[in-house]
């Protein structure tokens, strides 16, 4: 690809508008996804809880990293079904598959969450 698409600009004004757009995102997926409100609720509970209970750095890191995980994940699955929808409305197998995917996606993050503080916090 070669950026016709999007006006090249450098230093401040790209971190800007990167910024503006990250921005945006969190708009849409805010207002439009349950789950992700949701996801960010835990994290709130969680992210201090992990803070309290990891023993150093690298243990408060595991414990927080592997919470915001989810919602980062969430993000990805909204971008991938945002993505399907576009393409349009009408069912498919591999637009489905892809939703599917992505669901698989989330459920595996919060899996790993579960592993890692069960595995940090197990005596």
């Amino acid at each position: 690809m070669n950026g016709q698409n999007k006006p090249n600009k450098t230093g401040l004004t790209r971190l800007l508008r990167a910024a503006a757009c990250s921005w945006k995102g969190f708009k849409y997926i805010w207002k439009s996804e349950e789950a992700f409100r949701q996801e960010v609720l835990f994290c709130i509970f969680f992210i201090p809880l992990g803070l309290f209970l990891g023993d150093g750095g690298t243990e408060r890191a595991l414990l927080i990293g592997s919470i915001l995980l989810i919602p980062l994940v969430e993000v990805l699955n909204s971008a991938i079904e945002c993505t399907i929808d576009r393409i349009g409305p009408e069912f498919h197998e591999l637009s489905g598959n892809a939703k599917d995917l992505g669901s698989s996606a989330v459920i595996l993050s919060i899996c790993i969450t579960v592993v890692v503080w069960g595995l940090v916090l197990w005596p």
